[in-house]
């Protein structure tokens, strides 16, 4: 949590906010990867990369 902490310091302090979609996107999309590894999903997920 130090990490998200110290993260969101850093965007507010020098005025960085436009980070934040970025920051998201990237996450959104781990987050897709790691769930389509695991599951039936995969096989309609992966030819849209």
């Amino acid at each position: 949590m130090d990490f998200l902490k110290d993260l969101f310091e850093f965007l507010k302090t020098q005025k960085k906010w436009w980070l934040i979609p970025i920051i998201l996107a990237l996450l959104a999309l781990g987050l897709l990867l790691l769930f389509a590894e695991s599951s039936a999903v995969a096989t309609f997920i992966y030819p849209i990369f």
